[in-house]
């Protein structure tokens, strides 16, 4: 469906964007998530065709996003960070300027309109003035002048920034309904709402693709091991030893508390924690020694995020998306 090629993007001796390459499939939610300043809204404005590329190729459903510009751009539907939307029009105005614009006109473009409207749920306020609507409102309009045209892609860069709770679980709930009739890519950096919605995570970090997978297989794939922290009835040579007989663990480290007892961190590659902590739980008492405390600390996105964006850059290995198409690397920095 689109096709990111070696996409480089220099301001003067700056590289925002550095040798990019990555696919999107069609009919997913796609998460594209790094930290400020990473480089993702410079990377959406030139998938959407709003910036160019110093070098590298943009394809979209077929159609080179620079050299066949406007059969590309019929494509997509945009919502930048900052919504473009005229605050003295209502809903309804805006909407019918925006799709004639698409190049809709007549009982099409009266149709979609209507259609935006109840997908975007903005129909108690369609007739108010824009400036008088609360941010999930905008926010709301901005993605349903994007949904005019019908186009196959939704690209939406920080829909949620600045929205209060009930909005944001609004607009979530409505990515993943676009879901369902879009390939939709969005941009954040939230960990929690990236997990909580996508299909698929790409994580840029300077201008560079550092990991693309599904979330639970990145959380699988990249992180430290699951770790199992126990406070026993016992000294920390003891615990040693009884640790000794359970397999799957890779290391232990102790530290004697205020309370007089020693808490162990147990770091496992047991592909199943509850199972390993069963045989914690027997191993001890066999051995007579109560386990006061046993907490599981299992790993997810977050975790996942700070070991690849702190990473040292020569020590990070992109990992290989769906196509199989890899990042090359390089020192960049900025959005």
């Amino acid at each position: 469906m689109i096709s990111v090629e070696h996409l480089t993007k220099c301001y003067g001796d700056f590289m925002a964007v550095n040798d990019l390459s990555f696919e999107i499939e069609e009919g997913h939610v796609y998460g594209f998530l790094g930290p400020n300043g990473a480089g993702k809204t410079t990377t959406m404005n030139i998938m959407t065709g709003c910036l160019s590329a110093t070098s590298g190729h943009v394809i979209i459903d077929g159609y080179d996003i620079f050299e066949e510009a406007n059969n590309a751009k019929k494509l997509i539907g945009y919502l930048p960070e900052q919504p473009p939307l005229y605050m003295t029009e209502t809903p309804v105005e805006y909407l019918r300027f925006v799709g004639e614009a698409k190049g809709l006109r007549g009982a099409e473009l009266a149709q979609q309109i209507e259609e935006v409207i109840q997908q975007t749920k903005i129909e108690d306020v369609k007739n108010r003035r824009i400036s008088t609507l609360s941010k999930g409102y905008k926010q709301r309009i901005g993605i349903a002048q994007a949904l005019l045209g019908n186009p196959k892609v939704i690209i939406l860069d920080e829909p949620t920034v600045g929205l209060d709770p009930i909005q944001i679980i609004e607009i979530r709930a409505l990515i993943k309904e676009l879901g369902q009739g879009h390939t939709v890519i969005f941009s954040s950096h939230i960990l929690s709402e990236v997990q909580t919605i996508c299909d698929q995570v790409l994580i840029i970090s300077k201008g560079k693709l550092i990991a693309f997978d599904e979330p639970e297989d990145l959380e699988k794939r990249l992180l430290a091991p699951n770790e199992i922290v126990i406070t026993a009835d016992a000294d920390a040579e003891e615990i040693r030893e009884i640790l000794t007989d359970v397999s799957h663990i890779i290391d232990v480290s102790m530290e004697e508390k205020d309370t007089g007892f020693v808490e162990a961190h147990i770091k496992t590659d047991h592909d199943n924690i509850y199972e390993l902590s069963r045989a914690i739980f027997f191993a001890f008492a066999e051995k007579g020694k109560a386990l006061l405390e046993m907490t599981l600390e299992k790993a997810n996105l977050e975790d996942v995020f700070i070991e690849l964006t702190e990473n040292n850059d020569d020590d990070i290995k992109p990992t290989e998306d769906a196509a199989g198409i890899e990042s090359t690397e390089g020192e960049v920095d900025g959005e």
